[in-house]
């Protein structure tokens, strides 16, 4: 069947595309670079993997702008469900993106200051390094902030999934404990943020609920059920 044609398919096509540019870029990358606690190791990984480090913030430019799409394809397949409820959902994810977006400035500048430019030369190679650490903290915090509107935006699609009819009422739920999952964590990382680690490793089941649906509707594919006219006035 084509991925066009069911619309379900073609929005769980592209949501596993955006995940896993996403994962590359937040989860690997720092987990080859980053060394927690130490300034001087971190910089050296990325002065030594540099071509890496980049990549890993253009995945990131391009796993958000993708998202883009998927909130749109989203709201094609989920609209005839609830309208509101659906700009909703697109409104809430959208707003993220801004935020993830000049949160890579952070990476960038740390970038520069490994690099070691010639502006920089006042200071000295462990205060860069320092630096260099300070923008990749905040790099991390910025996703702290754009994790509550990862949350929120799920609230509003578990209650379309829930009432489709046309998807798993499962889905919905799970999606639900997602949202509440995203939220607790993104407050965690805020009020805190010696727990985060805790709270992650705890709401890792709720997590799942989004790759069981992007994972549903890549597989199993959904279409809504055709409107009538009046049905369609209602919403």
């Amino acid at each position: 069947m084509s991925f066009i044609k069911n619309p379900g398919r073609f929005a769980g096509l592209l949501y596993v595309l955006t995940s896993i540019v996403g994962f590359f870029a937040m989860g690997y990358v720092p987990s080859k670079l980053i060394v927690h606690g130490n300034a001087a190791a971190t910089a050296n990984n990325i002065a030594a993997n540099e071509t890496l480090f980049r990549l890993g913030i253009a995945g990131e430019l391009i796993g958000m702008t993708g998202f883009i799409f998927v909130a749109v394809a989203l709201y094609d397949l989920l609209k005839g469900v609830n309208r509101r409820h659906a700009s909703l959902m697109v409104t809430l994810i959208v707003v993220s993106i801004p935020i993830a977006f000049l949160n890579e400035l952070n990476s960038i500048a740390a970038l520069v200051l490994v690099r070691g430019a010639d502006f920089l030369s006042v200071f000295e190679k462990p205060q860069r390094e320092a630096l260099a650490m300070l923008f990749l903290n905040l790099h991390h915090h910025g996703f702290v902030v754009a994790e509550i509107f990862w949350g929120l935006w799920l609230f509003p699609l578990a209650l379309l999934v829930y009432r489709s009819r046309f998807l798993p009422r499962f889905l919905g739920v799970w999606l639900a404990l997602a949202g509440f999952a995203w939220v607790i964590l993104s407050l965690t990382g805020i009020l805190l943020p010696q727990y985060q680690d805790k709270v992650f490793t705890f709401t890792q089941p709720a997590f799942f609920g989004e790759l069981a649906f992007m994972f549903w509707l890549l597989i199993k594919g959904a279409k809504p059920p055709a409107l009538d006219a009046a049905a369609s006035s209602r919403l």
